[in-house]
């Protein structure tokens, strides 16, 4: 997948307070084990298959269940390297096919429900990094129309991230499965590259733990046609 303009969405910003269990297993044993606990990237449930004529997908399509989002970041734990994935499934929102190209795309993530493997980590991800007391909520909202090429299995996707009250611009790449034809759910995944000082969250440095100062948006939204 192409990369695209970076963001910077302070999502990462929740990895701490995991020194405690470090220090009982050991950083090497702790890092395989917070390791095998990350959630696998977005994937595809089916095969991606080309898009149909932009006009046989024209309408409304709403996220439903089994859609989530989350993010996905790099900590350094006393010189292991780990990776820790946060996921919610309070995903809401809906995106409009017109024209030719989706015209419209609104989605909104609850943030104070996005939770990894440790509880202390999220705490601070909830209260510290994000302030969702304060913003509850993330969303992206297209700004640009994102033309459907017949025959593509991906579109480019242009528009404004907002996450702790902090606005900015991205494009990226989505991949998309299911059969806009059929009346069935599309699955549509894709990753963002994040930043996360553009967003005014500072990612954490304890000593026995680092977090790199970029990671990933990461979602996998299934679309039910007309509702």
């Amino acid at each position: 997948m192409r990369r695209g303009t970076k963001v910077a969405v302070g999502v990462g910003a929740a990895i701490v307070v995991v020194g405690g269990a470090a220090a009982i297993f050991g950083p090497g044993l702790y890092a395989d084990w917070a390791n095998e606990a990350a959630a696998d990237a977005p994937t595809l449930e089916s095969s991606a298959v080309p898009l149909p004529d932009a006009e046989a997908a024209a309408g409304t399509w709403t996220v439903s269940d089994g859609s989530f989002a989350g993010y996905r970041v790099d900590e350094v734990l006393q010189g292991e390297d780990v990776t820790v994935t946060g996921r919610t499934e309070d995903v809401t929102g809906a995106v409009t096919v017109a024209d030719g190209s989706i015209s419209e795309a609104n989605i909104e993530v609850d943030m104070t429900t996005v939770a990894t493997d440790e509880a202390n980590r999220d705490g601070y991800f909830r209260d510290t990094a994000l302030e969702v007391g304060k913003f509850p909520s993330a969303t992206f909202e297209l700004t640009e129309p994102a033309p459907i090429e017949e025959g593509a299995t991906s579109v480019e996707l242009t528009g404004d991230v907002t996450v702790h009250g902090v606005t900015q611009p991205a494009t990226f790449e989505a991949e998309v499965a299911g059969d806009a034809t059929s009346g069935d759910p599309v699955q549509v995944i894709g990753s963002i590259p994040i930043t996360f000082a553009d967003f005014d969250v500072e990612a954490p440095s304890l000593g026995f733990v680092t977090v790199e100062d970029e990671g990933s948006i990461e979602f996998s939204l299934q679309l039910q046609p007309g509702q």
